[in-house]
């Protein structure tokens, strides 16, 4: 559905400020007059409404999309209303979630994030959000510490997994593709007796690789805010010896969002290859989130979670090596 302007809106003889568009736009919003999906008029005909420039109203929308009640802003066409944001406690996809709640968490002064994860992919895109709120002099933490737990290079991953033959591999590949032990990275001895992936299994090689790749970038754009704000920046990576089945994010010792990794089979293509996994999409996990000030259910989920992670970060974990 496509809203039509409303004439007259304002007419009090003067021009009206940005903010006040904003406000009379929010209240038809809110009033239902302006509803999910609905597009808004284009910006010409919201500033010949309003009798003032285009310039003002893009000022408006800008203040709408923060509250998060336009999308497709700048886009090249009128903005939609956004659906309404979920409830607090509503489960909701890593994508949906993770950047809004990692934004929150850098406003504070010293921010503290612990993660543990099968790759840095969700993580590395929800922080976009927060970097560009830096970038933009909207937020600027005095110090960032992030620890990450992400399975060691030569376990036997539970996924992903061959679920099937490969493609033939190609006789060119490089021995430094594959996946053997790091220095300071391996399988803690006594163990089990499963052998770690062979040398020509593409669906380990091909996470080995994007695990190092996503992390390589993620300790890359975080360090660079050492010299771009002067933020002290701690990034440090460690490996676990088994396969998390879970995904977990801890936010400044205050809140937990957790997910759940759902196994399915998938095709993969990779170094002109094509084979079967059963693996995971991180990306798509509902995360679920416990606050330490919700109740005192959360918070002892919170505390729990917290002490797990740095039992495995003080124990059985080895030094990650990204190479």
């Amino acid at each position: 559905m496509v809203v039509t302007q409303e004439n007259a809106s304002v007419n009090t003889g003067r021009r009206p400020t940005p903010q006040e568009i904003a406000e009379i736009l929010r209240d038809r919003i809110r009033g239902g007059r302006l509803k999910a999906g609905d597009r808004l008029p284009t910006q010409a005909e919201l500033a010949d409404e309003f009798g003032v420039e285009r310039g003002t109203v893009r000022q408006a929308l800008r203040a709408l999309q923060d509250d998060g009640l336009l999308t497709n802003v700048s886009k090249g066409s009128p903005p939609r209303i956004a659906q309404p944001a979920p409830h607090p406690g509503e489960p909701q996809p890593a994508l949906v979630v993770l950047g809004p709640r990692l934004s929150d968490a850098f406003r504070e002064p010293r921010v503290r994030l612990d993660v543990v994860c099968h790759t840095a992919e969700s993580l590395l895109l929800a922080l976009s959000e927060p970097l560009r709120l830096i970038h933009e002099g909207r937020v600027r933490p005095d110090s960032l510490h992030l620890r990450v737990l992400m399975p060691a290079r030569d376990i036997a991953l539970a996924f992903p997994v061959l679920a099937g033959p490969a493609e033939p591999a190609d006789p060119e590949v490089p021995e430094s593709a594959t996946a053997g032990p790091g220095a300071g990275e391996g399988r803690a001895s006594g163990r089990g007796p499963e052998p770690g992936p062979g040398p020509d299994d593409p669906a380990h090689r091909r996470w080995l690789q994007m695990r190092n790749a996503q992390a390589r970038v993620l300790r890359h754009s975080l360090h660079a805010l050492r010299s771009t704000h002067g933020i002290a920046v701690d990034v440090a990576f460690r490996a676990l010896p088994f396969t998390p089945p879970v995904k977990l994010y801890l936010l400044n010792g205050g809140e937990a969002l957790l997910g759940y990794y759902v196994v399915a089979r998938r095709e993969e293509e990779w170094e002109d290859r094509t084979f079967p996994t059963y693996d995971a999409l991180g990306t798509q996990s509902l995360l679920f989130s416990f606050r330490d000030q919700a109740g005192p259910r959360d918070a002892a989920f919170v505390a729990e979670s917290q002490k797990w992670f740095d039992a495995l970060w003080d124990t059985i974990t080895t030094d990650m090596t990204l190479s």
